[in-house]
């Protein structure tokens, strides 16, 4: 497989599982709204979806492992070897805390459910859900992964996409960045940054499927030019 396709294809597999499970799982278990609901209304909502529910989480983490491959594809259609080795190390780890994150609905949260659904288990089933909420849910999946997949985004423009791409969907890319990255306030208590980070994840998939579009028409996997510094000299001094 060309790298460009390679690319690509993990690109539409991203954005369309992302944009499949936030649609299934805001409709079956109104998420990401109900995290702010207490632990046992959580939990009882969970196990009255429980199939459905871990199947769409295992969708979206699938959808985060896809960053990997994505940023192999990228990373190979630069000839620039400190670019490659940024964009592949920032695509293998995004991919993994945001694939450890989710996968906590799936792997860890049945078992907290059905010790919740016990009254002599339940506060400690309470507290272990909050626990894995907080640690593998906020911190690693959610705050290390906006910034992570942030900085793949920027990375991939900045080396390989704006190169090949419109303009627009170059500012794009760095507009849902940008956007995506504003995630990792959540914790701190702002709470507009919930809205700001939803949108840039709708732009963010957007981009992906833009990029994927420009990829597969491009006839050959010729690498782009090696990056300039950014930003540049001459746009700090112009004017």
């Amino acid at each position: 497989m060309r790298p460009q396709h390679l690319a690509a294809a993990s690109m539409i597999g991203a954005a369309s599982l992302a944009i499949a499970g936030f649609t299934a799982l805001g409709s079956i278990f109104e998420y990401p709204q109900i995290l702010q609901e207490p632990t046992g209304h959580i939990l009882e909502t969970y196990r009255a979806h429980q199939g459905a529910v871990t199947t769409w989480f295992g969708a979206l983490a699938i959808g985060a492992a896809l960053l990997l491959p994505m940023g192999v594809g990228l990373s190979r259609m630069t000839a620039d070897q400190a670019s490659r080795r940024a964009i592949v190390t920032v695509a293998a780890t995004a991919a993994a805390v945001q694939a450890v994150g989710l996968s906590r609905w799936f792997v860890l949260v049945p078992r907290v459910s059905r010790d919740a659904s016990d009254p002599t288990r339940q506060a400690a089933a309470h507290h272990r859900f909050e626990t894995l909420h907080f640690w593998l849910g906020t911190i690693v999946g959610e705050t290390v992964g906006y910034a992570l997949t942030a900085t793949l985004t920027v990375l991939a423009v900045r080396t390989v996409t704006r190169h090949i791409s419109p303009w627009w969907s170059t500012w794009l890319g760095y507009t849902s960045a940008a956007f995506v990255a504003t995630g990792v306030v959540v914790p701190l208590g702002v709470h507009a940054a919930t809205l700001t980070n939803f949108a840039g994840y709708v732009a963010w998939s957007l981009w992906l499927l833009v990029t994927a579009a420009v990829l597969l028409r491009r006839p050959t996997a010729a690498s782009v030019p090696t990056p300039e510094p950014w930003p540049r000299e001459s746009s700090l001094t112009a004017g």
